[in-house]
């Protein structure tokens, strides 16, 4: 039998979550799986001193773990889950019923009875009445409970708080909840360490990532997607930015060397995606190895490894090997995953008892050597996501882990190796010329560039590199209108994290998620930051969410005709009785990125002119100084009136049509804030004719940041015509 030599490799990854407008964290999953995953991860290999592993830490990840193990974050979720439950707001009630129950429910909520008797308490009318009918005693176990499901298995039995309040159960205290709050700031502190310490003592590998995780191929030339699938939908202009790709590369080094004290060797390319001109640039910046999928090798090589009835891969001696890419001058080595092996730690044995789970893995393995029959030892690469998977396993997969890794610890035919390990003491590396240009997902890109909300997303990319390559210039020519380098390296910051592959993950049909929204307005963000960085006005286009999550509404044709003060204030409970209504299902808040600040929408007709009313959230547009409302009006054509607001009043406001700013805006509309913006635009400055409907859309600006927008998908659309309780159609002139 040969002797198998196993590359096992843990990757770890978040995107930054970091709002570039206020630094609040719009989603809590880093802190989370700090907790629960990334700590323990590493700490569970010092039970197997001679099991060694590969992790692959994401830059963008490690800068989040650095603050929040600083103590110095801003995450709304922290600060609500540990608030004290008799200072809970209505607001905070609803936010905590939004997030207190995303967790696995069959494995982490079931654990307490109580947490699962919450959850269903908390179902009725989507949570409204639970706002009303939930007791401080409620309030204070779901927040206790929504933070115990995400801790470390070895907290929960034995830390000697963390135990007590997992074996407690509910009744929490709010001295409970203030002892949990500082252990998980303690907790936060051990984990990068813990790595740190497992590669001193060479029980692990570091490798890294592009910085924020970018797909490098399509960096270097979105072109490139076509060469994996021709029918792939691509930008009416390519990106091609290989200078970026090798800027995400140098910062994810210099990262890792400031970080763990060594330069990394190790590639893990996000979603393992390659292309000659990727790895050309990697080899250049001095990377050794990189890791990808099967497929890719397959492509590159024009071989297939299907599976027979008993798991065994046709052409297994070419799979389970390193193979040298070797592009002109320059080469790297490649290890490549066992993707059937791979899925089924992934998505498989947590439905199993964890004894035999990792049985059947360690037979397949073994199985897989005798049958490949090579002299020499066999290289089999287990490449996967270190952290979403064990929440579907019975006590987070650590049992699964101690039974694999003490198998193979206690089998003489078997060493696990790291990467670079395994690299030398690979006898036999064939070379190639080349690879072929694809990720491991059907060994191609469609998930990041296949659907029309994809290539949406690269369009505004595009224009926003663009807009940032032209005030580099400026600087470099030292133009008066120029921004400073300060500005300059902002924007490439913002820049840099757009390019992320996370974003794009989320568009299109093939994933989604609870927080799609959070994760469509933060890309919009990073995006919108890059202008204000240099000085510029960020484009109309980025309020307007990409994913196209249909907003449930409630809309209501206008009855009658109106007779509108325009005051700002809700004059009188018949003023907008007979207006139409257009009122989306949202609430107000600041949590998490979902923010809303726009309420609903009344809109009517007078004799002369077009009255449109805005309701902002009181409390939440309380929290934004000096606003900007931007509210679009398409006729024949589009006009927009913006409306600038300083402490609650209205400072000036002003009248756009054809790019260019009107003199006179008074003599065009009339505008007033309050608690409420109204505005009545004369019917003799629309051009009318031909058109049967008018277009309206508001926008919220804050500190040039498009924050909000309704309706969320396109323009609302307003019938004209007697029948509708609106001015009469008019013909086109001929």
């Amino acid at each position: 039998m040969s002797r198998v030599n196993l590359v096992v490799l843990w990757h770890m990854h978040q995107p930054q979550y970091r709002d570039p407008e206020n630094g609040r964290y719009v989603l809590p999953w880093t802190r989370l799986h700090a907790l629960k995953d990334y700590w323990g991860m590493v700490e569970v290999l010092k039970e197997f001193p001679d099991v060694h592993a590969t992790f692959n830490v994401v830059p963008s990840l490690g800068i989040q773990l650095e603050e929040y193990a600083s103590g110095e974050f801003n995450e709304p979720w922290f600060a609500l889950a540990f608030k004290d439950s008799a200072e809970l707001t209505r607001e905070d009630k609803a936010e905590i019923l939004l997030r207190a129950f995303q967790v696995n429910h069959e494995r982490l909520m079931a654990r307490w009875p109580r947490f699962v008797e919450l959850y269903e308490w908390s179902r009725p009318a989507g949570g409204a009445q639970a706002v009303v009918t939930f007791t401080s005693r409620d309030w204070r176990d779901v927040q206790v409970l929504s933070q115990l499901a995400w801790m470390d298995e070895v907290w929960l039995e034995r830390d000697e708080v963390v135990s007590k309040l997992s074996r407690k159960g509910k009744d929490f205290t709010e001295s409970d909840k203030a002892a949990l709050k500082a252990k998980q700031l303690e907790f936060l502190k051990l984990v990068l360490p813990a790595y740190r310490e497992a590669a001193l003592r060479g029980q692990i590998e570091l490798s890294t990532t592009p910085f924020y995780h970018p797909i490098l191929p399509l960096v270097c030339d979105s072109d490139i997607a076509r060469v994996a699938n021709p029918s792939t939908p691509l930008p009416r202009r390519a990106y091609r930015r290989p200078e970026d790709a090798r800027e995400q590369l140098r910062r994810a080094r210099d990262y890792h060397e400031r970080t763990f004290g060594v330069r990394p060797v190790g590639l893990w390319p996000s979603e393992g995606s390659v292309s000659d001109q990727t790895l050309a640039i990697a080899a250049e910046e001095g990377f050794q190895w990189f890791g990808t999928d099967e497929g890719v090798l397959g492509r590159t090589l024009n071989v297939a490894f299907f599976r027979d009835a008993n798991g065994i891969p046709a052409n297994a001696d070419r799979l389970y090997k390193p193979w040298r890419v070797q592009m002109g001058e320059n080469g790297i080595t490649g290890l490549f995953r066992d993707h059937h092996l791979s899925d089924l730690i992934g998505f498989v044995y947590s439905r199993m008892d964890a004894r035999a789970a990792a049985v059947d893995l360690h037979g397949r393995l073994r199985y897989l050597a005798e049958r490949t029959g090579s002299a020499q030892p066999i290289t089999i690469c287990l490449f996967l996501d270190g952290e979403n998977a064990w929440e579907y396993y019975a006590g987070n997969g650590r049992q699964f882990l101690r039974e694999f890794y003490g198998l193979i610890q206690s089998d003489p035919e078997f060493k696990a190796l790291t990467a670079s390990e395994a690299i030398a003491a690979a006898t036999d590396v064939p070379t190639t010329g080349g690879i072929f240009p694809a990720s491991w997902i059907n060994a191609n890109f469609d998930v990041w560039i296949g659907h029309p909300e994809d290539v949406a997303a690269w369009e505004l990319l595009w224009d926003a590199r663009e807009a940032y390559a032209r005030a580099a210039i400026a600087h470099a020519e030292g133009r008066a209108d120029a921004p400073t380098a300060t500005g300059l390296a902002t924007a490439m910051e913002s820049l840099l994290a757009a390019e992320g592959s996370d974003w794009t993950w989320w568009y299109g049909p093939e994933h989604s998620t609870a927080n799609d929204m959070e994760f469509d307005a933060l890309f919009r963000k990073h995006l919108t930051a890059i202008y204000l960085a240099i000085g510029m006005e960020a484009p109309d286009e980025l309020a307007k969410p990409i994913k196209r999550q249909a907003e449930h509404a409630l809309q209501i044709a206008p009855a009658d005709l109106l007779n509108i003060k325009v005051d700002g204030r809700d004059t009188s409970y018949f003023e907008w009785l007979s207006s139409g209504l257009y009122s989306p299902e949202r609430r107000g808040g600041s949590m998490h990125g979902r923010v809303f600040y726009l309420h609903e929408l009344r809109f009517g007709f007078e004799e002369q002119r077009f009255c449109l009313r805005v309701d902002p959230f009181p409390d939440a547009i309380a929290e934004v100084e000096d606003p900007e409302f931007r509210i679009t009006i398409w006729a024949a054509e589009e006009i927009t009136v913006v409306v600038r607001v300083t402490r609650g009043r209205i400072i000036e406001f002003a009248i756009e049509q054809g790019r260019a700013c009107l003199l006179n805006p008074k003599d065009f509309a009339e505008v007033a804030f309050d608690n409420i913006l109204e505005v009545a635009i004369r019917k003799d400055k629309l051009k009318l004719e031909g058109v049967a409907k008018l277009k309206v859309g508001v926008a919220l600006w804050h500190g040039g940041l498009p924050v909000d927008v309704l309706p969320s998908e396109a323009l609302l659309e307003i019938p004209l015509g007697e029948d509708n309780a609106a001015w009469q159609l008019e013909p086109t002139q001929t």
